[in-house]
């Protein structure tokens, strides 16, 4: 049987960067993955300046910048009428250490950080799914299927970051409360020169029928477009349907590329705990919230920072376990008060309700917040209420 401080279940960015921090803390990780490689499909692409320190904290930033870009430049379109509100971050220059957002698909940060965990020997096992964890006084027995039959591994703790159909916590026996939103999300990806038609990079659209998220992924014109569909339309036939809703979409007649595509349905949920004993939940485990935003990502990578700082301090006994309860308590309340209302609120003004009356007094805020420094100040610096200051002493 294999022994290790922690296991870590998940190979998405929160598992991973989770499993680097650890590392680099000098604690022994395994991470486990039940897919064979990284998950390429279409998923989160925005981090906020305010998560940049962490990744740079954990020394890849650079290379995640040289893979992807920095952007400063927001636009609010709306599509009945073709009026463009656009933000810069230009108000954060010489008050934060990164004033910009980067833009890179999960997939590749994950991939970057994953090169950082061979290089230091961290055990990263694909193919792997676990199916039992049993917990005493000393440690887990993780239970899981590999491509060479059942397997057992003994850890410390592990830290259960294996997505909104966590795994973990369905072992756990804990369950995910809140709502499902009435409506199919698809995420594209596509080639399409949205900047020749003057989109800004992050282009949130707003329309009742056809509003949508719309952000340049890299430099070689590859773009995402998430939009949303009633649920009562086949989603098997989704491609299909794909031409129809770019015709609509797209601000000019030129020929896209579809390259991916992504249907999903989308959460507002929470796990009713973070901990159980020695297991730990993080990023679309213990949360799920709507991509409105980009607060999920951010949500998750917020948990990271934390929770490997204080779990190696555990582990190498600079502190008690309870700092573990102050984690799961404190990113719960976090997500419950701050992250998932704004991501509702996002999903609401974007993906735009009827109402004349409603969304003229939206646009007149956004309006106003182009044109009031403090305002977009505000605004800006909202992704770091997100944030929970380190629970350890260094």
């Amino acid at each position: 049987m294999n022994q290790t401080d922690v296991v870590v279940v998940g190979a998405g960015p929160v598992g991973v960067l989770n499993a680097l921090g650890l590392a680099r803390a000098g604690v022994s990780v395994t991470l486990l993955e039940s897919e064979p490689a990284i998950v390429q499909s279409p998923r989160a692409v925005v981090y906020h300046w305010s998560v940049l320190e962490g990744i740079e904290r954990l020394g890849i930033l650079d290379e995640a910048v040289r893979a992807g870009f920095t952007k400063g430049d927001y636009t609010y379109l709306v599509l009945a009428t073709g009026e463009r509100i656009n933000f810069t971050m230009d108000v954060l220059e010489g008050r934060v250490r990164h004033p910009h957002n980067l833009h890179l698909g999960q997939h590749r940060l994950a991939e970057i950080a994953l090169e950082h965990l061979h290089r230091l020997g961290v055990t990263v096992r694909f193919g792997t799914r676990v199916t039992g964890l049993a917990q005493d006084d000393d440690g887990v027995t993780v239970s899981a299927e590999t491509p060479d039959g059942p397997a057992e591994l003994r850890a410390g703790w592990v830290i259960g970051a294996d997505g909104a159909r966590s795994a973990v916590r369905g072992l756990l026996g804990l369950d995910f409360e809140g709502t499902t939103w009435p409506e199919r999300f698809v995420a594209t990806n596509i080639r399409y020169d949205f900047e020749a038609h003057g989109y800004g990079r992050s282009t949130l659209q707003i329309d009742a029928r056809d509003g949508a998220i719309i952000a340049k992924i890299d430099e070689t014109g590859l773009w995402r477009c998430t939009y949303c569909e009633p649920l009562d339309l086949p989603e098997d036939k989704v491609l299909e349907r794909i031409p129809a809703v770019f015709d609509r979409i797209l601000p000019g007649t030129e020929e896209y590329e579809l390259v991916q595509y992504s249907p999903y349905r989308m959460h507002q949920r929470a796990a009713t705990r973070f901990r159980a004993g020695r297991v730990l939940l993080a990023g679309d485990a213990a949360h799920a919230t709507n991509p409105a935003g980009g607060l999920g990502l951010t949500s998750g990578l917020f948990d990271t920072f934390v929770l490997y700082d204080a779990l190696a301090a555990v582990v190498h006994g600079r502190a008690g376990d309870d700092v573990l309860d102050r984690y799961a308590e404190e990113r719960r309340r976090v997500f419950l008060d701050i992250a998932s209302p704004a991501a509702g609120e996002n999903k609401r003004l974007i993906y735009h309700s009827a109402d004349p009356a409603r969304l003229a007094q939206d646009l007149d805020r956004l309006r106003r917040m182009a044109k009031d420094e403090q305002l977009l100040l505000e605004r800006f610096r909202f992704s770091k209420r997100i944030e929970t200051p380190a629970l350890v002493r260094s």
